[in-house]
């Protein structure tokens, strides 16, 4: 290795920073106009940010109602305030020179891409120690080439499923550290810090405790990595608890680190101690006693949280037919388009097919052989899920970075080591590392013949585009404060860019009103009436063809909405101008 290689491997950190900081000024001049705009792409995002603005001017630290949504009682969202810090202190630091909107924007350009340096030294950290020394930069790079994972780092993407993508990559590079009780301790860290945000990824942070309990079984000599998980993971949980679940989280609930999970970890971590004192069992001991433990923590959770053996959010039949099963995140990947599919499944399948050849190369070599074990169990695992849902996507390919590292500095190796010249090395390394990293694929992706787009959709497009918009909602914004009757996905957006009040946004703890808003447009016009009337609505806006207004018309052709969109007049309805060219309707409920 020459000098400057030498060089850049021990100064890792800096190059992978180096490389984190271009990725950050591309993204800013890439969404510059969207930070203008203050485009918050998600529902999710605008009540993270109107969740940071309530905190700033005074709401509780372990209040996390909003009370805007559903007013006057509110609803409680199932976050917490960790992923608020951050963007609250760039607000704090920008706001006394700038003032509080440009700081608002500055947040949520910058925050989102705190996470990705976390998640880029992780990956760079485990393909160093899983692959090679050299190796950190394809690690670090990879995370770039992901394209579901990106979009999680994105300027103005301020939702929490960065933070986790990170502290999942970070529990990676724990179970990748030969040093056992430090890479206890960081993958219970990583752990805890996921669950406290939310519990999305939680069978990933189970396999990555069941990855350190099975080489403890293996080797009696990983019980300091499993002690030192255990106590971190026990005292982490306890002090997460403390700090951040919030008063609404504080009785037993099913979808967030509640008294309910709490109990669950704490014991985990009391069994997971115990095991790490047995000494002299031999491997079918231990395995016994793993077993046994594992049995006796799943026998007491559902003795005691029985509510909580299926889905975690509770919602009624009637809102998962109405609402929850028309989300397309929860829909497995074959339900998507073939390019879609592509673009999804690329980097997990390879990063899958990497993990087998590292786990051939590894076969002999006792560090590494366990921690490829885990990441083809992690990688096996986010593959089967995708059949599933295809949220799981992000995580599916961040796990799949780690193959592929294996498989791409394989494969630059057999090049450099052909003997052609350096420019035909140069740019044979560089087309197989496109190939392998998934950039290949979305560009084929984009390739595959797509259904022409008709004028319908067309509609749809440009309709859930501008209506979000300041300039769309900026007439809407100048009139005087009340509660708003609107689509249940236009709900959050109208809160955190108006002084106005909805009836409903897309989280389950909302469930209630998000089926008085169903309920309302699928129903007939004196239902929308009594259900504005009971939520002390006073305004009606509707937005023709946004994507959400498709399912009321296609699911009750002769229904509120239906009626309303074709053009039918209502007494108790007093149409509210709008400037010609906005795209909303209003109409004063008398």
């Amino acid at each position: 290795m020459t000098i400057w290689g030498d060089r850049l491997t021990r100064d890792w950190v800096r190059v992978v920073v180096a490389l984190w900081l271009a990725a950050c000024v591309w993204f800013l001049w890439q969404r510059w106009g969207l930070i203008h705009w203050f485009g918050l792409p998600d529902t999710d995002d605008n009540i993270r940010m109107a969740q940071v603005r309530d905190w700033l001017h005074g709401q509780g630290w372990y209040d996390l109602r909003q009370h805007r949504l559903d007013p006057p009682r509110g609803f409680d969202i199932h976050w917490s305030r960790l992923v608020d810090l951050p963007i609250a202190g760039i607000v704090l630091l920008v706001r006394p020179f700038f003032g509080g909107i440009v700081a608002e924007k500055t947040a949520a350009a910058l925050a989102p891409m705190l996470p990705m340096l976390v998640a880029m030294v992780a990956m760079a950290l485990a393909a160093r120690r899983l692959v090679a020394p050299g190796a950190y930069a394809l690690g670090a790079a990879l995370v770039l080439c992901c394209v579901n994972v990106v979009a999680m780092f994105m300027p103005l993407r301020i939702d929490h499923h960065g933070w986790q993508l990170a502290m999942l990559a970070v529990g990676i590079a724990g179970l990748a550290d030969e040093r056992r009780a430090r890479g206890g301790i960081t993958v219970a860290l990583a752990t805890v810090l996921s669950l406290v945000i939310g519990l999305e990824l939680m069978p990933f942070l189970a396999l990555l405790g069941g990855a350190i309990v099975l080489r403890w079984v293996w080797d009696e000599a990983q019980a300091p990595r499993l002690g030192a998980y255990a106590l971190a993971l026990t005292g982490a949980t306890a002090i997460g608890y403390v700090l951040f679940t919030s008063e609404a989280n504080r009785v037993p609930r099913c979808d967030a680190l509640t008294p309910v999970w709490l109990s669950a970890v704490l014991v985990a971590g009391a069994l997971l101690f115990a095991l790490s004192h047995l000494r002299g069992a031999g491997r079918g001991g231990r395995l016994a006693a793993a077993v046994g433990a594992g049995a006796l923590l799943a026998a007491g959770f559902a003795l005691v949280w029985p509510d909580c053996l299926g889905r975690p959010e509770h919602v009624s039949p009637e809102l998962d037919r109405l609402w929850l099963s028309n989300v397309k995140e929860a829909r497995p990947i074959t339900m998507q388009k073939p390019g879609v599919i592509l673009q999804m499944a690329f980097m997990p399948a390879i990063g899958l097919i990497g993990t087998l050849f590292a786990l051939w190369r590894a076969r002999r070599d006792p560090q590494r052989l366990p921690a490829w074990l885990a990441v083809f169990a992690l990688a096996a695992l986010s593959c089967a899920m995708l059949f599933w849902q295809t949220r799981i996507a992000t995580a599916a390919q961040l796990i799949g970075t780690v193959g592929v590292a294996a498989l791409g500095w394989g494969l630059l190796r057999w090049i450099a080591a052909l003997g052609a010249p350096v420019a035909a090395r140069v740019a044979g390394g560089a087309a197989a590392l496109g190939l392998l990293s998934g950039i290949g694929a979305y560009y084929a992706a984009k390739l595959i013949p797509a259904d022409p787009p008709t004028a319908r959709s067309k509609a749809i497009t440009q309709a859930t585009r501008r209506c979000p918009t300041l300039p769309a909602l900026a007439p809407i914004a100048r009139l005087p404060a009340t509660t708003i009757m609107t689509f249940v996905d236009l709900g959050p957006r109208l809160i955190t860019v108006t002084h106005h009040s909805a009836i409903a946004g897309p989280y389950h703890r909302n469930g209630a009103a998000i089926l008085d808003i169903h309920h309302a447009f699928d129903g007939p016009p004196e239902q929308a009436r009594a259900i504005a009337r009971r939520h002390g609505a006073t305004l009606l806006l509707t937005c023709p063809n946004m994507a959400e207004s498709t399912i009321y018309r296609a699911r009750s052709p002769h229904g509120f909405y239906a009626q309303l969109a074709s053009g039918k007049r209502f007494a108790w309805l007093e149409p509210v101008p709008l400037p010609s060219h906005s795209p909303y309707r209003l109409w004063r409920i008398r």
